[in-house]
């Protein structure tokens, strides 16, 4: 029964709060309860609403409704403080398996102030406070378990101003996905770094140092390897790869360990990336179906990482959610209608 009520709940949630990466709280989707220490007030004032009857003592009477207004006072408040909030994500980081992904998300508060807001999805929560009509931007860290994509199920935002008799809540379900690269492992086998015959062609034109590669311009690129005369003569932008100042690219290719478990030679595929990267040469990548071309630089190191991360992956989709109770009838009954419907006209 436990198990069953907890499915029908959280389908109900995903229902009334589907995945987005922005969401601005409403009375349809915030929620209110007391806390302990609330419940505990709501005992004492039925304790002393009773005593007040049973003696007849208008000063126990006169405590009982002020505290009673009080607390419905509070309620309001601590819904008004979440009402109008409006929580985006800004960005989705990226990190390795293992470790903690960055999330970046910005809190936009409307006509109210919202303050004492807690905002966390793992470990300690971040507590802060947005005057009306500003925004606040905050970092949470959401651990990878593994490479692939890495989404969230839920970001709770709460509050419980201002007398932490009551807390209102909700979540913001994102939709996008942070990555996580596969965890780096060093390997003493080292795969072969050129093609046979490469070697030996772009090492006979290295002494001139006459011969280069023209390629269009990518992000990260140096400036000084830009073909400035050519842009301003036909408007293309190109780099010049220099043979005879790199020499011969690296290939880091996934076949080079023969028997190995993939996901191992994604991490010593990482490792040599990152590699590759401090020394500043060019590397090309090679995995079943994805060749990236060798280049240099942190742009094309994060295209590595990022290839090497959603190989073989899919990005997350949620299921289709299901109609229940009446609206689950209503959508039964017309689909029988429009059967009944189609039967009727066919001879």
């Amino acid at each position: 029964m436990q198990h069953y009520l907890s499915r029908r709940w959280r389908t109900w949630i995903h229902r009334r709060l589907p995945r987005a990466d922005e969401r601005t709280f409403s009375q349809r989707t915030i929620f209110i309860l007391p806390t302990g220490a609330g419940w505990v007030f709501g005992v004492l004032l039925l304790i002393m609403l009773v005593t007040g009857i049973n003696y007849q003592n208008s000063l126990i009477y006169l405590m009982t409704f002020l505290l009673g207004a009080l607390f419905v006072g509070a309620m309001h408040q601590t819904h008004n403080n979440l009402s109008g909030l409006t929580l985006a994500l800004v960005q989705a980081g990226e990190g390795f398996a293992g470790e903690d992904i960055p999330w970046r998300f910005r809190l936009t508060a409307g006509r109210h102030s919202a303050a004492a807001i807690r905002l966390f999805c793992s470990g300690e929560p971040h507590i802060l406070h947005v005057p009306a009509g500003e925004s606040r931007e905050v970092t949470l860290a959401f651990p990878a378990g593994q490479r692939g994509y890495v989404r969230p199920e839920r970001i709770r935002v709460e509050t419980r101003f201002p007398f932490g008799l009551l807390k209102a809540w909700s979540w913001l379900r994102p939709a996008s996905s942070a990555l996580a690269f596969p965890a780096p492992m060093v390997t003493s086998d080292r795969p072969g770094q050129a093609e046979p015959g490469e070697q030996d062609q772009q090492a006979e034109a290295a002494p001139g140092q006459d011969h280069a590669d023209l390629r269009p311009w990518r992000e990260g690129d140096l400036s000084q390897r830009v073909q400035w005369k050519r842009f301003a003569r036909t408007g293309d932008l190109m780099v010049a790869d220099w043979q005879g100042e790199s020499g011969s690219p690296n290939w880091l290719d996934f076949s080079a360990w023969p028997g190995v478990d993939a996901e191992r030679r994604l991490s010593y595929l990482a490792a040599l990336v990152l590699e590759r990267a401090q020394r500043g040469v060019p590397w090309g990548l090679r995995l079943p179906g994805q060749v990236l071309e060798p280049d240099q630089g942190a742009a094309h190191r994060q295209r590595c990482l990022r290839a090497l991360a959603t190989w073989n992956r899919q990005p997350p989709r949620d299921p289709e959610p299901r109609a229940l109770g009446s609206r689950r009838r209503r959508e039964k009954n017309g689909s029988e209608e429009t059967a009944t419907g189609a039967a009727e006209v066919s001879p």
